[in-house]
């Protein structure tokens, strides 16, 4: 049996985690340590169901349909089944987490550089979005073994700093640990996670296929697939902690501050005056992987499912930009604040369908588990 090399796997794992962390990811574990204070444990319990395990659950239902999107929506019948999944991509593209990327990465970028208008921001952005997004089957090399590296790095040096000059004491909550779990639970939604998980799917297995074409049967490809999904849970998993612990042990240090603006007031307190150039960079890389990989998904679905072909790639990356540019100049809190309602119903009725169709794929996957073990 032909073997692939770690790197390929572990860039992979990189690229499915830099797909998914975006802004939501940043700013509500955050947010979550900040509130939950002393009940963080139960609060992130509650958010690692709905913004880890949820959408890799959804990740993983989506390799047994093998990344079908509407064969996926499909169970509510044709017309709703394509109507609802054209809802959730338009949310994830152009009319919601993709200028919600780019409003938190100016949010965070305007304190250091203050004198940087949003409209310019937002086009210089979607130009760069446009220039990776192009040439989608370098996507997730771009991503794996460039910008997830840089990302994670910086990541790590405001987590660990923060652990080590945490406070040696820290604010009590006035809320149960009961009650911090279900906001951690409802919180999650906000991540959108569930949601991309779907639309990354073909991306990510369009991506494998290459990788692990020299594989002689699927059931190698299953096993690569769910170890480098694995990969991607495990750095959500520890970055969501991470970053909800120092939020807690910084909390008495920063009452009042806006969730937006938290991971800037961490790094400036925790890293002093240049904190906000190594945070301008942590958000912006972060905005920046996932909402390449947001409008690319959005625009291949758009041209491929809606216009059945009838416009090419590019100009409906064009028209996806515009639109996102046009949408993020409303600044993160005013995205957010159409975004919640709206995901208030779309997000049971996919965990429930997520729910379904992986249940009716359970023997299925249950061989192909096995055969991959005995291969």
């Amino acid at each position: 049996m032909t073997i692939l090399k770690k790197s390929d796997l572990y860039a992979t794992g990189l690229a499915i985690f830099a797909m998914f962390f975006g802004a939501g990811n940043i700013i509500f574990p955050l947010a979550l340590g900040h509130l939950a204070l002393d009940q963080t444990p139960y609060a992130m319990a509650g958010l690692l169901i709905t913004a880890v395990f949820l959408p890799f659950a959804g990740l993983l239902t989506m390799f047994l349909y093998n990344g079908d999107i509407r064969a996926f929506f499909g169970r509510l019948g044709r017309l709703p089944g394509l109507a609802l999944a054209f809802l959730i991509i338009a949310l994830l593209g152009p009319f919601g987490s993709t200028p919600r990327c780019i409003a938190l990465a100016y949010s965070t970028f305007k304190l250091s550089f203050s004198e940087t208008s949003l409209p310019l921001f937002s086009a210089i952005s979607c130009l760069t979005v446009f220039l990776l997004a192009y040439k989608k089957s370098r996507l997730l090399d771009i991503l794996g073994y460039l910008l997830t590296p840089l990302l994670l790095g910086l990541l790590a040096l405001i987590v660990v700093l923060g652990m080590i000059y945490a406070p040696s004491s820290a604010p009590i909550a006035s809320s149960s640990g009961s009650e911090m779990f279900w906001h951690g639970l409802t919180e999650g939604y906000n991540t959108m996670d569930l949601l991309a998980a779907i639309f990354f799917a073909p991306i990510i297995i369009a991506f494998t296929q290459q990788k692990t074409a020299m594989l002689a049967n699927s059931q190698d490809r299953l096993k690569f697939i769910l170890k480098a999904s694995g990969i991607g849970a495990f750095l959500l998993s520890i970055v969501y902690l991470g970053f909800s612990f120092i939020a807690f042990s910084h909390a008495s240090e920063m009452p009042g501050v806006p969730a937006d603006q938290l991971l800037a007031a961490l790094a400036l307190k925790i890293l002093g005056p240049q904190g906000g150039v190594i945070v301008c960079l942590t958000v912006v890389l972060a905005c920046l992987t996932t909402a390449i990989a947001l409008i690319t998904a959005f625009a291949e679905f758009t041209k491929k499912d809606i216009l059945k072909d009838r416009l090419g790639y590019f100009p409906v990356l064009i028209g996806s930009l515009a639109l996102t540019f046009c949408i993020s100049i409303f600044e993160f809190q005013g995205i957010s604040q159409f975004l919640s309602p709206v995901l208030e119903i779309c997000y049971p009725v996919l965990i429930a369908l997520t729910a379904f169709n992986l249940y009716g794929n359970l023997y299925r996957l249950q061989l192909l588990t096995e055969e991959a073990q005995n291969a």
